[in-house]
């Protein structure tokens, strides 16, 4: 597929992307999953998705599904797991099985502008419904209620929502449900479903992210992950299908899902060729690899410039990114806006940026994560991680802790922006979107009519962050 038609997937979504409904319509119901544990917002304590006593406990799971009529048996599923691209790849095979004619459910997290993307549903694929996820939750509320006294107040945000969907999904009489694991596998909420109703297991990228929580090392993350393998069902290891996508990572994750549809197809399911294809080539997701209309990029004051919101938040989507973008724009000046969680690798995700190409400048600011600021890092506390990737590279840097800084505000006469900062990358900090907006524009102007490429990263939450200012 050509950048072109790539972008134009993308940018096809910004009339829904402005007409979300507000969460005023559910207010009764996020203010009770606000009131739950909330591992997105806090953070996952170590060995919490491994297969040991620090694991999560899937008993309360099971005693859920027990409460509600084991919803989890009534249709066939596709469980992936995997640190990176789980979520690409879940829409990618979700898409194919839809274009086939079937009537999917899709699981995933987390979410962009609302928690209604978590759960799609039927053969359109839309978001699942404030109607719906209304009468759902004041049906079950008695019951979760008396759950919620028996477990001693123990059960998470996450394991209410995905009770909430495997609902959903049974109610819906799916053909199928695509289900992103949370975190791990073996220990995932998600993972309480029986080796009869799984299809397949899917493993995409195993890398380092949650280390702690996952066991402390490549091999227990990849033990933990190989957890929703179950006895006798097909799995699909990660395949590199050279499919013309944008982005390597993203090659990946379509050979995976054509991985799953070929597995599906053995075992007896009608699934073509044109299905495949069609369906890789329909699927998109907010905050990945996804471009702004200049329309949008007008809006938020980057008038001529190229905006691209990118939730890649390890080295190696980071390394997986820098990829794109010297493919699709090799000669471009580079503006990076980073917001991250605290529990991730910020040198390594820094070296990876400053060491792809030259990065004109870098403004490191703070997004929320999950509503709350307990996983944000402090923009100051990025700064320092930059600061020492830059050294390690041997990269020359103005940061705003330096008088040159400051220089490179004052206004100066027209003809001087080649000598903007001596070829060194600008490291500024700021502590929200509109700041950040600001600053880029303010270094950019005196850069004069250069091809300009600005990318959000370093978290789904600044991506969230951007569409929100469109959305609103």
């Amino acid at each position: 597929m050509l950048l072109s038609s790539i972008r134009r997937g993308f940018t096809s979504r910004v009339g829904p992307i402005r007409t979300l409904s507000s969460h005023s319509e559910m207010k009764d119901f996020l203010d009770y999953l606000d009131s739950l544990k909330n591992y997105e917002k806090s953070g996952v304590p170590k060995g919490a998705g491994t297969d040991s006593s620090d694991g999560f406990d899937l008993g309360r799971m099971r005693c859920l599904m027990e409460r509600f009529g084991n919803p989890h048996s009534k249709f066939k599923a596709v469980h992936i797991a995997g640190t990176k691209g789980k979520a690409s790849t879940a829409a990618f095979v979700s898409n194919i099985l839809r274009n086939e004619g079937y009537s999917v459910g899709c699981y995933t997290s987390p979410h962009i502008l609302t928690i209604r993307e978590r759960i799609l549903l039927g053969k359109s694929g839309h978001l699942v419904s404030a109607k719906l996820l209304n009468d759902l939750f004041r049906r079950i509320k008695p019951d979760i209620d008396q759950a919620m006294k028996e477990e001693n107040g123990c059960i998470s945000h996450f394991e209410v929502f995905t009770t909430m969907a495997f609902l959903l999904f049974a109610d819906e009489n799916v053909d199928f449900a695509v289900i992103e694991a949370g975190l791990g596998g073996a220990r995932d909420a998600t993972n309480i479903i029986s080796s009869s109703g799984l299809v397949a297991s899917v493993i995409t990228t195993i890398g380092e992210e949650h280390l702690a929580a996952l066991g402390g090392s490549l091999e227990t993350i990849a033990m933990a992950k190989a957890g929703i393998i179950k006895q006798d069902r097909p799995s699909c290891k990660l395949h590199d299908v050279k499919l013309q996508m944008l982005g390597d990572h993203q090659l990946q994750n379509a050979a995976t899902a054509t991985c799953v549809a070929l597995v599906l197809r053995n075992l007896g399911w009608s699934i073509s060729d044109k299905s495949i294809r069609y369906g890789l080539e329909d699927t998109y997701l907010l905050g990945r690899s996804q471009f702004l209309t200049s329309e949008e990029a007008e809006v938020l004051g980057l008038t001529g410039s190229t905006v691209l919101l990118d939730g890649a938040h390890t080295k190696e989507s980071a390394k997986a990114l820098m990829n794109t973008i010297r493919m699709a724009f090799p000669k471009a000046q580079l503006v990076f806006v980073v917001a991250m969680a605290s529990d991730k690798d910020h040198v390594g995700f820094a070296r990876e940026i400053l060491s792809g190409v030259h990065v004109e400048t870098v403004v490191l600011t703070e997004a929320a994560i999950a509503g709350g600021v307990t996983r944000t890092t402090p923009a100051s506390l990025l700064r320092d991680s930059w600061i020492k990737a830059s050294g390690e590279l041997g990269i020359g840097i103005v940061h705003d802790g330096m008088a040159e800084y400051s220089e490179l505000l004052k206004e100066q006469p027209v003809g001087s922006e080649s000598n903007l900062g001596d070829g060194k990358t600008v490291l500024a900090t700021e502590s929200c979107l509109k700041g950040c907006l600001r600053t880029a524009n303010q270094i950019l102007s005196r850069r004069g009519d250069e091809k300009r490429v600005i990318v959000f990263t370093g978290s789904l939450h600044i991506a969230a962050s951007v569409l929100a200012s469109l959305a609103g």
